[in-house]
């Protein structure tokens, strides 16, 4: 058995971020059936506080051995069922920084509790019965998300709302199964299946199955973000669009060519997605060493985005050096920034529109002036929109893990349909029928497998 398996006995584990001279309160958790006897020995509170669930103390932890001080601290109490592991569940919480929580989860350790697993805390919470797989999942993404958006998303998922359709889709497989079975051993004495009505619930249920699956790539997109990398030639005005977009100083701005020698990275928030921008060096032929690293760099970003700012310089025209480059990305998604309009006079925008290509987006811009970032996030969401830039509409996103389940039960569905047409024995029915309930248990845990759990939670904080 797998050590994420490991659940006995009490466990321990700082459950907040560990920053030098950073965060005024740090909190160290434990859950076990010791808990209680464990903040006995370590916690004193003065006067006649009561040691009830769900109190606040006040007080002091000391060595039991020493008596030595060791923080000025508050003990959370929440015993069994009404705790988030549904075991006694104690916290201490200290002073923040990195001595005061570290000593606290040393005497923990000393005196008999365990060092949590990656995700333990909330296995428990899954293995006893009060959060199932998707629960899970959605603390482990409402963690990590990276926008009030994805935020959002990991909570419909913590509230249940991928949860209850999947549990309907499998309590509607296993009432076919029960008519299927019923017939097999009971044959005589009911009336055949009609084959057509089966068929026709299996389609239901297999077009809800489509309809879950299309959330998969906006899942992906709120949970890794959009890489979106600006490219162009040299002093087009590539660190001054990052900067009037990031509204800040991230990148250089010189009127020198060839000044980002680097890709320079900033993460924004566009329309509830998360974005990390790359500024490019400047693309061009060149004979200085370093230069030619930032190039080979640039080329390397633009080919690993999802989307492409090409951004030209609308006062030099547009250039043979713009066509290389438009040839190199324009099978990529892309928008076509026409940068630094203002310098350009209204009767010469004409000229300029008639010489460059026509990608599906275009849009002209001021940065150093500030000008026109709104309608790039616009273009960038209609891209999304239109999935040029993969996503969906929906307030469900599932994961990998989930979608290929989905897929799995589909499959079988479809197996059953062909079963059936083929008119094989009612016992050749149950076999994918089987494996679609198996498929869609697996995603809520109704099903599950020590291989699956290991997945899930090893890929939590040890805190969590």
């Amino acid at each position: 058995m797998s050590e994420v398996f490991a659940t006995t006995g009490t466990i321990a584990a700082i459950a907040t971020a560990v920053v030098p001279q950073q965060g005024s309160v740090g909190i160290v958790r434990v859950s076990g059936s010791e808990a209680m006897a464990l903040a006995q020995t370590l916690f004193h509170a003065p006067g006649r506080q009561v040691w009830e669930t769900h109190q606040i103390l006040y007080g002091y932890i000391r060595h039991p051995q020493t008596r030595q001080l060791v923080d000025e601290a508050l003990l959370l109490i929440m015993k069994a069922p009404r705790s988030y592991t549904r075991e006694d569940v104690v916290e201490f919480h200290c002073h923040g920084g990195i001595m005061a929580v570290q000593q606290v989860l040393q005497l923990c350790l000393e005196n008999g509790a365990r060092l949590a697993q990656p995700g333990e805390f909330t296995l428990r919470a899954f293995l006893n019965g009060r959060l199932d797989l998707t629960q899970a999942e959605g603390i482990a993404d409402l963690v990590g998300a990276k926008s009030p958006q994805a935020a959002q998303t990991a909570l419909a998922g913590l509230q249940g709302k991928l949860a209850h359709p999947i549990r309907q889709l499998r309590a509607n497989c296993l009432d076919i199964l029960a008519e299927i079975e019923a017939r097999i051993d009971f044959e005589e004495d009911l009336p055949p299946l009609d084959d057509k009505a089966i068929i026709s619930e299996i389609e239901k249920i297999a077009a809800e199955i489509t309809r879950l699956l299309a959330t998969k790539d906006k899942g992906e997109l709120l949970r890794a973000g959009l890489k979106v990398a600006i490219v162009g030639r040299p002093n087009v005005g590539k660190s001054s669009l990052l900067n009037a977009w990031s509204r800040s100083d991230r990148a250089i701005v010189t009127d020198l060519p060839g000044t980002t020698r680097d890709v320079v990275e900033s993460q924004l928030v566009v329309g509830g997605i998360p974005v990390q921008v790359l500024d490019t060096a400047g693309i061009r032929e060149t004979t200085d060493q370093v230069e030619k690293i930032g190039v080979e760099r640039s080329r390397r970003a633009a080919n690993a985005a999802d989307l492409v700012l090409l951004t030209i310089d609308a006062s030099a025209g547009w250039t043979e050096g713009d066509q290389e480059i438009y040839e190199q990305v324009q099978h990529h998604p892309l928008i076509l920034v026409i940068n630094k309009i203002d310098l350009v006079e209204e009767s010469e925008r004409k000229t300029l529109q008639s010489q460059i290509p026509n990608p599906k987006s275009k849009i002209v811009t001021a940065a150093a002036q500030n000008q026109g970032i709104d309608a790039l996030e616009v273009a960038i969401l209609e891209l999304v929109k239109a999935e040029e830039v993969q996503a969906a509409d929906m307030d469900l996103a599932i994961n990998q893990r989930q979608a290929a389940a989905l897929t799995q039960a589909k499959i079988s569905l479809e197996e059953v349909q062909t079963t059936i047409v083929q008119q094989l024995p009612l016992d050749f029915w149950t076999i994918d029928l089987r494996g679609a309930i198996q498929a869609l248990g697996e995603i809520t845990g109704e099903e599950v497998t020590e291989s699956v759990l290991d997945r899930i939670f090893n890929k939590f904080c040890i805190g969590k």
